[in-house]
């Protein structure tokens, strides 16, 4: 056998290609997880005693929680950065009444989509008639505390009025990602009216933040791949298959939802923003692949920023300003989920609901996604209000609660998929945007 051919020589150059592409790294660790998730989950190879396996695995995730730590901690500084010198690299305030003129709307207009899409599934599956809502009463709810599911009567001003941070330090200790955004937004809007020797050193001090930002994001993406394999191990060792078996029509309606909203970004990113939908596919596979694995949408989103300017040839203004208002307020996924998990409750639990309580479920899932935390598991306490809202039972969250991480892991892959798709769509849309070319068509 020549040297080419040999095996040595395979291994060499599949080592090389591990090694230059991120996307791979993480398929790669994300694979391993699996595999070593299942011989320690007890429903599967059970190689070690259930609560020896636990420690393992919460030892395999420590890279995991490392790397959120440091991307976690750097997000409010580079969301404040990106967002403002976002605005503010458009030059005037036209640029930031054209972007809003269109993004508005367009997140709107995708959310209630994915609601509509979400509904339409659920009602026609029905799959929570495949399970006896009685056989639940008295299931064990407490993994949703009750001061999580506690929703604040607060009437729609003071909630409009509350997206404005009185307490900047308040906003930033609880992770309020929409305060924060309006916040760099009038911080952005107001830089752009400035003029002179402030304007400059303002400018210089926050790129300053921002490259600080980035370099400990860029060490934090050193051990993603190892940050991924401990992550999925760890969640498939301790959740196993068994929860996931138990619910297959409802993971199957929401993965299929999921699916089919993927397929519509395809149709925007082909009709609005005159790209290939494979090689769209292609240029982000790595942002999806880190979201599933981390199931945080902020913990994607340098990446995001990076693949958007790099990949898809989006201007700098508009994907440092279009991602981090996505990953806060355009939830698709999360929104899609929401809906369907509701309406499969009340199959489970056989309410009926007439057509304006649809219309009202509806209207609170878009609601509720808009402005919830890029976290991981978010999605499960704000699925507690909505169902708190149309009066089901709290044992409901308990049954879905086991399979609601890898649910967590899916939507979040589609939330970014989502503020790609936004950023290609709107940096087409722009009348007179300052793109750079467009890569890879």
């Amino acid at each position: 056998m020549n040297e080419i051919g040999s095996p040595a020589r395979f291994v060499d150059r599949l080592q090389r290609l591990i090694r230059r592409k991120l996307w791979l790294q993480i398929l790669v660790g994300m694979g391993l997880g699996i595999g070593t998730g299942l011989l320690l989950s007890p429903s599967g190879g059970g190689v070690l005693a259930e609560e020896t396996a636990r420690v393992v695995a919460c030892w395999l995730a420590l890279p995991g929680h490392i790397f959120m730590a440091l991307i976690q901690m750097m997000v409010v500084p580079l969301v404040l950065s990106s967002v403002i010198l976002g605005i503010a690299s458009g030059g005037s305030p036209e640029f930031l009444k054209r972007v809003g003129l269109r993004i508005a709307p367009y997140f709107l207009g995708t959310t209630t989509i994915a609601v509509a899409l979400g509904m339409a599934l659920a009602t026609a599956i029905e799959p929570g008639a495949l399970i006896d809502g009685s056989n639940l009463v008295g299931l064990d709810a407490v993994s949703v505390p009750s001061s999580e599911m506690a929703v604040p009567e607060t009437l729609l001003p003071e909630r409009i009025a509350e997206i404005i941070p009185s307490n900047l330090t308040s906003a930033v200790l609880h992770r309020s990602m929409l305060q924060i955004v309006v916040f760099a937004i009038l911080v952005g809007v107001a830089l752009v009216t400035m003029r002179g020797e402030a304007q400059r050193v303002l400018l210089k001090l926050l790129e300053a933040i921002q490259e600080l930002a980035m370099k400990v994001v860029s060490w934090a993406m050193a051990i993603a791949p190892l940050a991924v394999f401990g992550l999925i191990a760890q969640v498939v060792a301790l959740t196993g298959l068994d929860a996931l078996v138990g619910l297959t029509a409802y993971v199957g309606t929401v993965l299929l939802g999921l699916l089919l909203l993927v397929a519509v970004y395809l149709v925007m990113v082909t009709v609005l923003a005159k790209r290939n939908p494979w090689t769209f596919l292609s240029q982000i596979r790595e942002v999806p692949l880190l979201a599933f694995s981390t199931s945080s949408s902020a913990a994607v989103m340098p990446l995001s920023m990076q693949v958007a300017e790099e990949k898809l040839g989006v201007s700098r203004n508009v994907s440092r300003f279009v991602i981090p208002l996505g990953a806060t307020v355009n939830m698709d996924g999360t929104a899609l989920y929401q809906v369907i998990a509701a309406v499969f409750m009340t199959q489970v639990f056989s309410v009926d609901l007439s057509f304006g309580e649809f219309v009202l479920l509806a209207f609170t899932t878009i609601g509720a996604s808009i402005g919830s935390p890029s976290t991981p598991g978010v999605g499960i306490v704000i699925l507690a209000s909505v169902l708190q809202g149309i009066g089901l039972p709290a044992e409901g969250i308990a049954m879905i609660l086991g399979v609601d991480r890898i649910l967590d892991m899916s939507r979040t892959a589609v939330n970014v998929t989502g503020d790609l798709t936004a950023a290609v769509v709107l940096d087409q849309l722009l009348p007179s945007r300052e793109a750079s070319p467009t890569v890879g068509g």
